[in-house]
């Protein structure tokens, strides 16, 4: 399902892969080795005296939620691991001045959850089949993930690179961002919860078509977000526990490039929720637009 990236490599070269659907897996990063060593310390720290990947074993739902979500905001915050991230990106021969990138998440799916209230919490939650295209409409839009502890086929994501052509039916016509974040304002919660965050698939598909996604701590995968992908039930018996973020290539965004839009109708475009790496503007300050703007869908004439 891979194909590799030798490092560092051409900016243009690297994003027209993603473009036409390729995965890439990038194995010599020593600056994401040392984010996960970092962030395995934050971890081990903030949740002793108990191992991370056994947390469920010691906490209950609502426990977790709230230590997790403290968790998160440590890793987003701090300065250590985006200069790390930073390097990462650098060393990948892309330009913190020509990308912009989405909060730098750190998730947690505990073991198979009881209570069916738990699966609504985004921390914790695993997320549905999806693409992040129906929901953002940047179609310049990389996904990156990488495992902090070891995974296995039960304990990971699933992508579904032969759904990347196939128009599914989907709620995104539907799906509107700004009023979901000013009713999260309004509610005091100034989170989204996971069954919000992003529209559903709206018909059968056969879920053995899904590839586990299975690397090593240390390594990391880029994919197009408009790649079909989705959580993995996990009933390993540890907690699962990764990176992930998002970013675009401004240029690409400012030209109309990237991948072809097949399925998605939603009415908004989101810059507001990435900022450039460089100096932490907002994507949508940048291109001097409002925080979500109307979707043009002639995109979907482009590839």
């Amino acid at each position: 399902m891979y194909s590799p990236f030798a490092v560092p490599g051409s900016a243009r070269r690297f994003h027209d892969r993603l473009y036409a659907g390729e995965i890439l897996r990038i194995n010599d990063a020593p600056a994401m080795a040392a984010l996960v060593k970092h962030t395995r310390a934050m971890l081990e720290e903030a949740l002793h005296p108990w191992p991370p990947t056994h947390i469920h074993r010691h906490l209950n739902h609502e426990q977790q939620t709230v230590l997790f979500a403290k968790c998160q905001a440590t890793f987003a915050g701090s300065r250590e691991i985006q200069g790390l991230w930073r390097a990462v990106i650098e060393r990948l021969g892309l330009e913190a001045q020509a990308l912009a990138c989405d909060r730098l998440h750190l998730r947690f799916q505990p073991h198979r959850e009881t209570d069916a209230r738990a699966s609504r919490a985004r921390v914790t939650a695993t997320i549905a089949f999806h693409r992040d295209t129906w929901g953002s409409n940047l179609y310049a839009q990389t996904n990156w993930w990488a495992p902090i502890y070891p995974i296995t086929a039960g304990r990971t994501f699933a992508i579904y690179p032969d759904l990347w052509q196939r128009a599914l039916r989907n709620s995104s016509v539907d799906f509107d961002m700004r009023a979901i974040l000013q009713r999260s304002h309004q509610d005091g919660r100034n989170t989204v919860d996971a069954d919000e965050a992003i529209p559903h698939l709206l018909e059968p598909i056969d879920g053995q078509e899904g590839i586990a996604v299975q690397i090593e701590p240390g390594s990391l995968i880029a994919f197009s977000g408009a790649h079909a992908h989705a959580g993995v039930g996990n009933s390993t018996g540890l907690t699962r526990i990764s990176f992930e973020t998002r970013s675009v290539l401004i240029a690409d965004v400012l030209a109309g490039l990237g991948a072809p839009n097949i399925d998605g109708d939603a009415p908004w475009q989101t810059p507001g929720l990435f900022r450039r790496m460089s100096d932490g503007q907002r994507l949508n300050d940048v291109l001097g637009c409002h925080f979500i703007e109307p979707y043009h869908r002639s995109h979907r004439d482009l590839g």
